[in-house]
């Protein structure tokens, strides 16, 4: 998820040797986990109807039901506000629960949780967990956490006392802190994970968690202010908020689904499914390099330039480009589905679209693919180690200085929010950027939930709203460290190669591989993503409202 923050960043010198430095020989003989597929569906299921990848699990607290994405079945837990009652049974033998960290999840979550259990007057206790001398310990008792009621502290006193640890600490000081972590923890105790960087580290060096105790994951598909800020508009409707993935990954106690399952009721989920911890990291980290950030960044600033070339104002550049993505095109995405965006146009746009689309995709597919390897390997996971490693010696900038921010600034300043257009040259390279993610996932073996939720969802319902308000150069440079570094790294891949082999081909007059055309058309993916949006709670998120979760900004 990109809603983790850099408060914690990650400290240790170069005298403190990597065990990524393990020779590769020993990488794989150790953690060959790490380069096999990424979805190994659980196989300690209950007996149920086939399921897409097996994805089938039971509750017996709450109702699951089964839902057909494409051509494939998967089982899901419905969210709601009238689950809350529910609560107490899903959370049996947990009296201290411990959100560790104050990035971006951990106020949203931490704050849900607790609301959520104080309705139903559950008799369990939410404290906060902060790294002594944190600046952050102001922000927390402004959202009612308090040292003098033991529901805010020093991070290791509150794991030492909590049932269930919510580790949401930035993910390099996890790397960190994941022995200090695990000792302090008592026995019986379970780890709740909202992202599975920790264990594509721990397969790197050879490691795993310790046997002894549960580990889970509950996964928003979607930045901590978006958690925060449904749950709040949601009130009145039986709750609205982010999708969640939910990951069993070790069940000692048998109790390890249900209590995935209501802390994502908890946290305002409206609909949970099942995935791996492995594949969540895998699909994650990937997506954010993606469509979610680094893509769309890259697109913006080659379609910028290029519209500039034709001869367009460096306004009119960015409304074509800029604020077609992430006022008009996402937006239709969300309530309607990928293909309505090219169903809605007339046909002489929709040539215009085909041509971008055929002209983008496998440029885009090529970039894709070389993400998906990088982080399945655990390339990328050093990447963003290696990278903490440095940050004393050089900090992390700022992006939005150069000219293209700098006027969309004026342009969202001045926007005329029921004019902005939908550009179709600018469609046709988003989309076709989002089918080959879409792609690259169902092909290494992701279920249709997750490939959805991280290729689609998290982009038009949590990421490009904030965009839009904003700007993307905004989300780049308060995102987590994380996604940060990958979009950092990965956006000038997508400008090049799309105005090196997408753009040129257009110009040169390659006509339209139809073929191509006829795939988007026709792709499984459209009734998935049709099913999600009848998933979808009636509310768009309102970025402006009055929250109680801020958003970071770096000064």
């Amino acid at each position: 998820n990109i809603g983790y923050r850099t408060s914690y960043l990650y400290e240790q010198k170069k005298k403190e040797t990597m065990k990524f430095t393990l020779a590769l020989g020993a990488l794989l003989a150790t953690s060959a986990s790490a380069f096999s597929p990424a979805f190994v569906p659980r196989t300690n299921v209950a007996k149920a109807s086939p399921s897409a990848l097996q994805m089938a699990f039971e509750s017996k607290v709450f109702e699951t039901r089964e839902v057909t994405f494409a051509d494939t079945k998967e089982t899901i837990v419905k969210g709601g506000r009238d689950l809350f009652p529910l609560l107490p049974k899903a959370f049996e033998g947990i009296k201290e629960i411990g959100v560790i960290g104050w990035g971006s999840q951990a106020p949203a979550q931490a704050q849900n949780i607790r609301d959520s259990l104080n309705e139903v007057e559950a008799g369990i206790n939410v404290s906060i967990g902060l790294r002594e001398g944190s600046g952050s310990f102001e922000e927390a008792k402004d959202c009612g956490f308090s040292t003098e009621e033991g529901t805010l502290g020093e991070m290791f006193e509150v794991i030492k006392k909590s049932d269930l640890v919510i580790l949401l600490i930035s993910d390099a000081a996890q790397a960190k802190l994941y022995k200090e972590i695990f000792a302090a923890m008592k026995p019986g105790a379970t780890l709740g994970l909202s992202h599975g960087f920790l264990l594509g580290y721990l397969d790197s060096i050879g490691e795993k968690f310790p046997d002894d105790m549960d580990v889970i994951a509950v996964c928003p598909k979607g930045m901590g202010p978006s958690v925060r800020r449904l749950y709040e508009q949601g009130k009145e409707v039986n709750g609205a908020g982010i999708n969640a993935s939910f990951a069993v990954h070790q069940d000692v106690s048998g109790k390890a689904t249900e209590l995935a399952l209501g802390w994502g009721v908890a946290v305002g989920s409206p609909f949970m499914f099942e995935t791996t911890l492995r594949s969540e990291y895998c699909s994650d980290i990937y997506g954010e390099r993606g469509i979610l950030l680094g893509a769309v960044h890259g697109i913006v600033e080659s379609l910028y330039r290029r519209y500039q070339r034709q001869g367009m104002s460096p306004e009119d550049a960015f409304v074509q480009s800029c604020e077609s993505i992430t006022g008009n095109i996402v937006k239709t995405i969300s309530t309607k589905g990928i293909k309505a965006v090219y169903d809605q146009l007339n046909d002489e746009d929709k040539a215009i679209f085909q041509n971008a689309y055929s002209a983008s995709y496998k440029p885009a597919k090529e970039i894709l693919q070389e993400i998906y390897d990088e982080v399945s390997s655990g390339n990328e996971i050093r990447t963003v180690i290696m990278h903490g490693q440095r940050l004393d010696k050089y900090p992390v900038g700022k992006i939005d200085g150069t000219d293209t921010w700098k006027v969309g600034e004026q342009v969202r300043a001045n926007r005329d929010e029921e004019n902005i257009p939908l550009n179709p040259f600018t469609a046709g390279v988003y989309v076709a950027t989002m089918m080959a993610q879409i792609d690259v996932l169902l092909e290494e073996g992701h279920p249709y939930s997750e490939v959805v939720n991280e290729s689609v969802i998290e982009a038009v319902d949590s990421l490009c709203p904030y965009m839009h308000y904003r700007g993307v150069a905004f989300m780049v440079d308060n995102c987590s460290f994380t996604a940060k570094t990958g979009s950092r790294k990965w956006a000038p891949r997508f400008d090049y190669i799309l105005d090196q082999l997408a753009y040129t081909a257009v110009d040169n007059g390659k006509p339209v591989d139809q073929d191509l055309i006829a795939a988007f058309e026709d792709h499984r993916v459209h009734q998935a993503v049709e099913e999600c949006c009848k998933l979808r709670p009636p509310v768009d998120i309102s970025v402006s409202a009055e929250t109680s979760t801020k958003e970071i900004v770096i000064q």
